[in-house]
């Protein structure tokens, strides 16, 4: 009986698009910090709410709330001409979002200008287009498939410029902060690779309402003890603006 022989794949686009942003993040100095956060009431009111918005909306707009507050989280570390940090005066979020291409499920990345500004029905409608609308509508998923077209070396310049030579386009083309979560799946990432300066990260909500809420960040920027305390007010803002919001939507329905 013949033996299974094993098969070479060549790379596909969204393979090379995370080996370029691994290459990248793997040069960031980023240590993770995590902090349980309890969040029964919101689990409640969220559960009240219609529409009932993604735990992905709610995490996002909170933390763009944090990032609106403390401008250490809109900062990057840029190297060129000289090493030197830029500050955005408003938060992108770059949230990771599972498609179908081709054969494979695949990783983008959609960019969210303000989401604190956004209600969290705009948000949720966002991702959602961003997760049902053809991928060559989205001029973000176009543009990760564009450059990964390009031959290696031309490819990882696009990649440096990008991450080094301008603190606006930056922002513009990458975001100020990431969030990738899959806790949808049953599962957490612990140590997520981004070669932006901070990455939201939580696991699946426990019976109690708790929740392990990580934040990584890149050491060049910004200290341990100062995203400790905005993992505090994050918990605040969840508890306070996100509660209040989700309340509304409660009492729209009731109405």
């Amino acid at each position: 009986m013949a033996q299974p022989v094993g098969r070479n794949l060549r790379l596909s686009l969204p393979r090379r698009f995370i080996g370029d942003l691994v290459h990248f993040a793997r040069r960031v100095p980023s240590v993770p910090v995590e902090r349980v956060i309890q969040l029964t009431p919101l689990v409640a009111a969220r559960q009240g709410a219609q529409p009932r918005p993604s735990w992905c909306a709610i995490f996002t707009k909170a933390y763009a709330f944090v990032a609106s507050a403390y401008p250490e989280l809109r900062r990057a570390y840029l190297s060129f001409p000289q090493p030197h940090l830029y500050e955005h005066p408003i938060s992108v979020a770059s949230i990771a979002v599972e498609r179908r291409f081709g054969d494979e499920d695949a990783v983008f990345f959609i960019h969210l200008k303000n989401p604190e500004k956004l209600s969290l029905q705009e948000l949720d409608g966002q991702l959602r287009r961003a997760k049902e609308q053809p991928i060559e509508k989205i001029s973000s998923f176009r543009r990760v498939l564009l450059v990964s077209r390009l031959p290696w070396p031309l490819r990882r310049l696009v990649w440096w410029v990008g991450l080094n030579v301008s603190g606006r386009k930056r922002a513009h083309y990458l975001g100020t902060f990431g969030v990738s979560v899959y806790s949808g799946l049953g599962a957490a990432s612990l140590h997520p690779l981004s070669p932006l300066t901070t990455a939201l990260n939580y696991g699946v909500i426990a019976s109690d309402g708790s929740v392990d809420v990580r934040l990584v960040y890149d050491h060049r920027v910004l200290d341990g003890a100062t995203v400790a305390r905005a993992l505090a007010e994050l918990q605040r803002v969840l508890m306070c603006e996100l509660l209040a919001e989700l309340q509304t939507l409660q009492s729209a329905e009731a109405a």
